[in-house]
C-alpha cells in the first residue's frame, strides 16, 4: 500500500506544497527573507528521500506536474510589464544595456572563478549559464558540452541566493532607482529572483520579469564566443 503510495502523482505533488507551506510559514514567523521558503522545501525534500530512501523517480512522478506550472507563471509575468510598458519603452536603451552588462558579468564571474579555482573546463562551462533560467541554462550547457545537472544546480542556488540577498545588497551599494533593482536582480537570479523582486514593488517586478526573457537571449547568443576567447 504504502509503496502505491509512493508510486502515485500525489504523493510528489503532495510532498512538495507541505514542504513549500512549511517554508512560508517560517518566513512569515522570522519576518525575514534569509528564510527562503524555496531553500526550506528544496532541503525537507532531499532530507525526506534520503532518509526514506525514496528514489527520486517516484518523487518526480508528481513533482514533474509542479514543474509544468513554471511555464504558466512565467507568462503570469507579462501582466506587470504591459502595466508598465510606457516605462519601459521610455528606457529601453538603459535597460537593454544593463542586461547586455549583466549577462556578461554573470558569464564571467562564473566561467573565471571556476577556472581561477582550478576547476577543470567542462565544469567552468557548466557554470557559465548559471545566471539565466533553468530550461535555457540546460540548453546552453548541451550545447558548450558541459554537464547539465552541474548547471542545473549552479542556477536553483544562484536563484536562492539572489532571492535572499539580492535587495539588500543592492540596498547596501546605494542602488535604490527601482528599475535598475528589477533589472539587475531579474538578471543575475532569474525566476527565484523575479519572485521577490514582486514583493519588492510592482515596477521591479515586472523590469525583473522583463530581465529574465532578454537575459536568456542575450546569454544564448554570446556565450559561445565569450567562453571560447577566456577558456
Amino acid at each position: 500500500m504504502i509503496k502505491e503510495i509512493i508510486k502515485s502523482p500525489v504523493f510528489g505533488v503532495t510532498v512538495t506544497l507541505i514542504a513549500f507551506e512549511i517554508g512560508l510559514f517560517l518566513q512569515n514567523r522570522t519576518k525575514s527573507y534569509v528564510v527562503n521558503p524555496m531553500l526550506i522545501a528544496t532541503s525537507l525534500i532531499i532530507i525526506m528521500l534520503l532518509t526514506f530512501k525514496i528514489p527520486y523517480q517516484n518523487y518526480n512522478e508528481g513533482g514533474k506536474y509542479i514543474s509544468f506550472l513554471l511555464g504558466p507563471a512565467t507568462v503570469a509575468l507579462a501582466i506587470p510589464l504591459y502595466k508598465n510598458i510606457d516605462l519601459i519603452l521610455k528606457y529601453r536603451m538603459a535597460i537593454f544595456v544593463g542586461i547586455l552588462c549583466g549577462s556578461v558579468a554573470g558569464i564571467l564571474s562564473a566561467a573565471l572563478i571556476a577556472s581561477f579555482l582550478g576547476a577543470d573546463k567542462t565544469i567552468a562551462l557548466s557554470l557559465a549559464p548559471k545566471s539565466v533560467t533553468t530550461p535555457i541554462a540546460i540548453e546552453i550547457s548541451n550545447i558548450l558540452k558541459g554537464y547539465p545537472s552541474l548547471t542545473s544546480a549552479a542556477v536553483i542556488i544562484t536563484g536562492i541566493i539572489g532571492a535572499m540577498m539580492g535587495p539588500e545588497v543592492l540596498k547596501i551599494a546605494g542602488i535604490n532607482n527601482k528599475i535598475a533593482k528589477g533589472i539587475a536582480i531579474g538578471t543575475a537570479a532569474h525566476g527565484l529572483g523575479t519572485s521577490r523582486a514582486v514583493q519588492e514593488g510592482e515596477i521591479e517586478g515586472a523590469m525583473s520579469g522583463l530581465a529574465i526573457g532578454l537575459a536568456g537571449i542575450i546569454t544564448s547568443l554570446i556565450i559561445p564566443f565569450i567562453v571560447k576567447m577566456i577558456l
